[in-house]
């Protein structure tokens, strides 16, 4: 234990980024200060919004510098401890990075206790993907019974769990995702009423079919021309939240929108969201979201690598 491998930001990217705008870099391992603890990643969350972080415009956060370990929440072990509350073995959570091995002030971790099983769900369904999914459809999306939710992305870590909450609220869903596969999983596994191909030939006319009453809650996370299919079909007071636009995310300039003259004449709420804006409502997703897992009312599905 003397190597510590790192990711690296080497530069900004222009578009989709490439293996030349990272570094794999070895450091030693470092040790930990009084009030630290010493970590060894077990997994890695790779999420979308970490290609926003490697660009140098203004956001929500700060952008990762030049150089800088790539960001990353993490489940991890503890391998040294030189702060109460946490022992040799103990599983933590912690924007840790793309790291083998990080020295991190305790109160930035959070101990796992018990674990889930696995504990990379802590990263997943039970973690920030989830709580994305619990707090923009039920806090601002507000679905109603029998109202129609359409969810992008619909087979994603946050779009999957959007849907089946949308469903336990007593809504008819309409997933849009990437091909057949994703779309017989959306409906099969995940219980969806319908999805819709966003690769196909006539999107607008599939989703319209999908969605013979409208669409009340629209849940964002993709924008470009899936949102230009789901836009028109907005019903009155409809809900937007706006999730992601990971269409988008490695456009080199900025793309035309949809008319902003449906906000007005349909009276439409759309908000942006960030999930670390609504961190009073950790104690209720757990609770929800435990409970659903538990009892088979959430599905879920890893890739782990």
């Amino acid at each position: 234990m003397t190597t510590n491998r790192q990711i690296l930001l080497k530069r900004r990217p222009v578009g989709e980024p490439t293996p030349a705008d990272f570094e794999l870099a070895e450091r030693p391992v470092p040790e930990p200060a009084d009030g630290e603890v010493l970590v060894r990643i077990l997994y890695l969350s790779l999420d979308p919004y970490m290609r926003g972080r490697m660009s140098d415009a203004k956001s929500y956060s700060a952008s990762i510098p030049v150089g800088g370990v790539i960001v990353g929440r993490t489940v991890s072990r503890v391998v040294a401890s030189r702060a109460p509350g946490f022992a040799p073995g103990d599983l933590a959570f912690g924007d840790t990075g793309w790291r083998e091995y990080a020295a991190m002030p305790a109160a930035a971790l959070r101990k796992l206790d018990p674990p889930p099983s696995p504990p990379s769900l802590a990263l997943g369904v039970l973690g920030m993907p989830g709580m994305t999914a619990y707090v923009g459809l039920l806090d601002i999306g507000q679905p109603r019974a029998g109202e129609t939710v359409v969810v992008s992305a619909a087979t994603g870590a946050g779009g999957g769990v959007g849907g089946q909450i949308a469903r336990l609220m007593g809504c008819r869903v309409v997933g849009i995702a990437g091909g057949p596969d994703k779309c017989r999983y959306a409906v099969e596994s995940l219980g969806f009423d319908a999805c819709v191909d966003h690769r196909a030939a006539d999107l607008a006319g599939a989703l319209a079919a999908a969605c013979p009453k409208g669409i009340d809650v629209y849940f964002e996370n993709v924008g470009g021309s899936v949102a230009e299919a789901v836009w028109p079909l907005l019903n009155d007071f409809a809900r937007v939240p706006v999730c992601g636009l990971i269409a988008q995310y490695n456009d080199a300039a900025p793309r035309p929108g949809p008319s902003l003259r449906f906000v007005l004449t349909r009276r439409l709420m759309v908000r942006g969201f960030i999930v670390s804006d609504h961190a009073a409502r950790a104690a209720d997703f757990e609770r929800d979201m435990a409970a659903w897992v538990r009892a088979g009312k959430v599905r879920f599905r890893e890739d782990v690598v």
